[in-house]
């Protein structure tokens, strides 16, 4: 501590990340990164700009990138906003559409950066219980707010729900805006984008979107947001106001071609979905209740054998996962989806562990 901290920075519990740990053949199912490399049109890409321009500024406005993705989802380019991952496509949100006089609301067990972004801007907000299954039911959300997010399919349950209940929420709540977290969205669940195509685009739905998962890009740091164009130009004066160059060329141009790569993207994620049933079965096997999930990772326990303790256990055999002191998940552990070898030997050393 420091006595020129700002008031503000004392009250500040930071995001945890997920651990990136140095550790040697180290098997590491614990951030929900894809077992496999990018597009390999997109590491080209990337390769092809390592020229002298990279002494120049990029396109503050990532047009090009932005037109891909208004192509893909048959948008235009005014409902398409970029920046540094997704986390900072989040942060403009908060500050710009949900510091309003009613609380925002997002689940009790969700992405917990949402109560960072909180309590580093000032905003109120209440948090929805999840079921007894941890499912999100739309109809608790039906009430006064000064906004509403939640991811789909939510983090870290890994439970989503269909894009005919957002349609009905949103029709029930006109008068703050409603974003879907979609970062894992591309292993088997609905997307909400449709609901922004057409001439009557809703004014106050956002739908945000990452590479770091499906497209394999976590390190390059690439997040979009799409909506309505009133609240996407909100959305650029505060990151005009913030860092007008969030984007350099090289994520710019590995972006673009990773967007553009759409067989790759399905190949790969059919290979993940393809693993996660496996594994779920598997696990089954040894006696683990595991949540139904469409995303690229599992949240599951074992009814004799405490979360904690499996997670250390693991660790010490190399296999990191991920464990949070969540009360009502504290007894699961949530592990990402890697390939089938790395599957394999989590299972043999759960095994070993369990017996």
């Amino acid at each position: 501590m420091s006595r020129f901290w700002s008031p503000v920075v004392e009250t500040l519990t930071p995001y945890v990340p997920g651990e990136q740990p140095q550790m040697q053949r180290l098997v590491k199912l614990n951030t929900n990164e894809s077992p496999y490399g990018p597009s390999p049109k997109a590491l080209a890409a990337i390769q092809n700009q390592t020229t002298e321009d990279l002494r120049l500024y990029p396109d503050p406005e990532s047009n090009l990138l932005k037109a891909a993705i208004a192509k893909l989802h048959g948008l235009n380019t005014n409902q398409v906003f970029v920046g540094n991952g997704s986390d900072e496509v989040l942060a403009h949100i908060f500050l710009a559409l949900f510091k309003q006089k009613a609380p925002i609301l997002f689940p009790d067990i969700t992405y917990s950066f949402y109560p960072v972004y909180c309590k580093l801007y000032g905003i109120e907000y209440q948090t929805i219980p999840l079921g007894p299954q941890f499912e999100i039911n739309t109809a608790s959300y039906q009430i006064p707010n000064g906004g509403i997010i939640f991811p789909n399919p939510n983090a870290p349950t890994g439970r989503s729900i269909p894009r005919i209940e957002i349609e009905t929420l949103l029709g029930k709540n006109r008068d703050s805006v409603l974003v879907i977290d979609e970062a894992y969205v591309d292993y088997g669940t609905e997307s909400s984008i449709p609901l922004l195509r057409g001439p009557i685009c809703p004014e106050n739905l956002l739908v945000v979107h990452t590479l770091s998962k499906s497209r394999a890009l976590a390190g390059l740091r690439v997040g979009f947001a799409v909506g309505h164009p009133d609240l996407i130009a909100g959305l650029e004066r505060v990151k005009n106001s913030f860092n007008s160059y969030p984007l350099g060329q090289l994520a710019q141009a590995g972006a673009l071609a990773a967007i553009e790569d759409q067989a790759y993207l399905e190949r790969t994620c059919a290979k993940v979905m393809q693993t996660r049933e496996q594994l779920i079965k598997a696990l089954s096997d040894l006696g683990f209740e595991t949540l139904p999930s469409s995303a690229n990772f599992i949240l599951t326990r074992h009814p004799k054998s405490a979360g904690e303790k499996l997670y250390q256990e693991l660790r010490e055999r190399g296999i990191i996962v991920r464990h949070f002191k969540n009360p009502r998940i504290t007894e699961f552990l949530r592990i990402t989806i890697g390939t089938d070898e790395q599957s394999q030997k989590l299972l043999k050393v759960l095994q070993e562990i369990l017996n």
